[in-house]
């Protein structure tokens, strides 16, 4: 079973100095926008990074993702390893809480135009597009078209799965995201 705690209680408690904070978004998301107190580890690297951090044993550990989700698998995953001393909690709502709360986030989103759409959207947007164009396609009697939709869903849930997204790699080297 998975902690969560609140946004006012999860700040409460960094400022204290009682937790550490660690966002599992993806480094992307994290340049973009993140919570002052976060430490970034991508919920893909959290087995390898969670040892080398070497946390203080006193400490909560708080993760944190967009909205959550991410959040609560990253408690789960760290559970499971059964080598954490540390009390874990999921932060209820993620970033996008802690910012309706009107609490401290440093972000990296002011005058920008497309540099402004993080990766994870402009994948969302590129397959979900492409989705469209070929399922049309495969109505259109060119049945290769449903293949390749197929294709593309199938490469979206490996992504989910494993956190390993190859379209988000080649965006990422995408002149409208050089920064």
């Amino acid at each position: 079973m998975v902690q969560n705690i609140s946004v006012t209680d999860a700040a409460d408690l960094l400022k204290k100095g009682d937790a550490v904070l660690i966002d599992v978004r993806e480094p992307d998301e994290f340049k973009d926008e993140h919570i002052v107190y976060a430490l970034s580890l991508p919920l893909s690297r959290l087995e390898n990074g969670i040892k080398i951090l070497d946390l203080p044993q006193d400490k909560i550990i708080l993760f944190q993702c967009l909205k959550g989700s991410r959040g609560q698998m990253a408690c789960q995953k760290l559970n499971s390893m059964n080598d954490c001393p540390n009390p874990i909690a999921n932060v209820e709502g993620g970033i996008q809480s802690w910012k309706d709360h009107k609490l401290p986030v440093v972000s990296n989103l002011e005058n920008k135009g497309i540099e402004g759409v993080s990766i994870f959207r402009q994948v969302q947007i590129a397959v979900g597009l492409l989705m469209v164009l070929f399922i049309v396609i495969g109505f259109m009697g060119v049945t290769v078209g449903f293949l390749v939709a197929g294709l593309l869903s199938t490469a979206l849930l490996i992504s989910g799965l494993t956190g390993w997204c190859g379209m988000a790699i080649l965006l990422s080297k995408m002149p409208w995201n050089k920064r």
